[in-house]
């Protein structure tokens, strides 16, 4: 669909999605913003802020729990700049008088079995420790369960990680989240306080209309894992930040794709029994079929939720494409959901164009003799030349699989690095005979032949 009028179509099925939402789930305020290379942003608000400034895309909404994906950015960052080792136990970097054992790993994927919050009823009196607080009551704090054992959401973890980033670095958190990524990402509504446009949050009485202002809560040291503001425009461009950082940061000044690729590889599920959803370095991974997978996370506090997530993989998908939807409700579990309906329709309803294909340069002439089938565990590849890379695919692979893709070594010209796909890292070795034609192939030490053999050399249909 790539005429105007159809665009118009497209937008009109998203903003009836938001406006449904809004209405039949009693949402006071929405906001849902969808971003993607090839078309301007698109938002939509409806509802009121509960105060005296008019609801627009520039209106504030808390995110919650989405403030960990800055987190797990920010050490990241400190990771790739040498300043700390995600294996590294926290104790390596700050005094702690208990759990300074856990690693950096196991607190950004949510496996080090830490309880879930800071020391005390935190949401029973809504008072958060500052900083000398939370670690001196590190002490009463539990290790519910044996590091690396399952997933186990904690806030407390996330704390302890942002009070990591202030501390290798030199400074707060939010100075060093404003400095590292908000700055260079031009994020410019996302703001550890609320400022002056920001909505009401509100709990809807599940009875009645009313709807109850909930008390502005500010999350002193836990503040990492949950207390930024943001508009539906800013967090749908992170988003897509987390989906496809290369279309907005070429120059990886903020991260590598490498990187982020790291932070969207699943290490946990979230529920051992329906696997709906994983969890990486930080980043909630949520598998839509066909080979496509949202990833971000959600957000809630009281009177706000959030969801944010970005579209990688499948037919129809754009570049840095990314979905926001923001309310002032608590209690609205149709919020978190509209994103991912937001991104599967915009994908359905107003696909990326179809790049036309162009004939490229032809495969250098000592790789060219290897092009074509060949055999290895009994079962057949086809190994070819596209987009000046050197790439094998299995006969019976599904459709949409991504190829094994091979980078040369600079100084073994027959040897390759697999650099994606099947067998990522193993190496791919030619072997030649004496006129120079490759007649075997190791790939991750599996030999390949070009007719099918048995693993003792013999071929059956010689």
């Amino acid at each position: 669909m790539s005429s105007a009028a159809g665009r118009t179509a497209a937008a009109g099925r998203l903003e009836r999605l938001v406006r449904q939402v809004q209405a039949q789930a009693r949402v006071p305020a929405v906001s849902a913003a969808v971003h993607r290379a090839d078309r301007t942003l698109w938002t939509c608000t409806v509802g009121g802020t509960g105060n005296d400034t008019a609801l627009d895309e520039q209106t504030r909404f808390r995110i919650g729990s989405v403030t960990k994906t800055f987190t797990a950015v920010l050490v990241m960052q400190c990771r790739d700049d040498g300043l700390l080792d995600l294996d590294d136990p926290l104790d390596r970097h700050l005094d702690l008088p208990a759990h300074g054992e856990l690693t950096v790993r196991r607190l950004l994927s949510h496996t080090a079995g830490l309880q879930r919050e800071p020391y005390g009823d935190v949401w029973d009196t809504l008072r958060v420790p500052d900083a000398d607080r939370l670690v001196a009551e590190l002490t009463r704090a539990e290790r519910v369960l044996p590091p690396g054992r399952r997933f186990h959401y904690s806030n407390l973890g996330m704390a302890l990680l942002g009070r990591l980033v202030g501390q290798v670095r030199g400074g707060t958190w939010a100075e060093v989240l404003t400095e590292k990524v908000l700055t260079p990402l031009g994020l410019t509504d996302t703001t550890v306080s609320p400022g002056r446009r920001a909505a009401t949050g509100y709990l809807v009485d599940a009875y009645s209309d009313e709807a109850h202002p909930e008390p502005p809560t500010d999350f002193g040291a836990v503040g990492p894992a949950a207390q930024l503001w943001s508009t539906a425009a800013d967090m749908a461009r992170w988003a897509a930040f987390l989906a496809d950082p290369a279309a907005l940061d070429a120059t990886g000044r903020v991260l590598t794709p490498a990187t982020l690729e790291e932070m969207r590889w699943p290490l946990t599920v979230t529920d051992e029994t329906v696997w709906n959803a994983g969890f990486g370095l930080g980043l909630i991974l949520v598998p839509q079929g066909e080979r496509v997978v949202h990833v971000g996370h959600d957000g809630a506090m009281p009177g706000f939720l959030a969801g944010v997530y970005g579209r990688r993989g499948g037919e129809g998908t754009p570049a840095a494409f990314g979905a926001a939807v923001l309310g002032s409700s608590g209690t609205s579990a149709e919020v978190l959901e509209l994103p991912h309906r937001l991104l599967a329709a915009a994908a359905e309803h107003d696909p990326a164009e179809v790049t036309p294909w162009r004939p490229g340069e032809p495969a250098p002439a000592h790789l060219r003799g290897l092009l074509g089938p060949w055999w290895g565990e009994g079962s057949e590849y086809v190994f070819s030349w596209r987009d000046a890379t050197l790439r094998a695919r299995g006969v019976d692979d599904p459709p949409g699989k991504p190829p094994a893709v091979f980078a040369p070594l600079p100084d073994r010209p027959d040897v390759f690095r697999t650099v994606a796909g099947r067998e990522v890292g193993e190496l791919l070795r030619l072997t030649r005979d004496s006129a120079g034609t490759v007649v075997r192939m190791h790939w991750a030490t599996y030999r390949f032949t070009r007719r099918q053999e048995t693993f003792d050399g013999y071929d059956f249909r010689a």
